[in-house]
């Protein structure tokens, strides 16, 4: 087995910080429901499931490579 070609490895490396961040996102949205703030919570919802799939995209992607 080879080592992953730098720009593959970058782009996993980028799909996982993504995903990490789509994470704390989603988990940190209830907070602002509890506030009282559930159009904070909503946005941060929804840029969590964008950030979600586009990481999910590109880790998935320099897998296949």
């Amino acid at each position: 087995m080879s080592a992953p070609a730098p720009r593959t490895g970058r782009q996993r490396l980028v799909g996982l910080l993504v995903l990490g961040i789509a994470v704390v996102l989603l988990l940190s949205s209830v907070t602002w429901f509890g506030s009282d703030r559930a159009g904070v919570g909503i946005g941060q919802l929804v840029l969590g499931l964008v950030l979600a799939g586009v990481g999910g995209f590109l880790y998935r992607r320099a897998r296949s490579r």
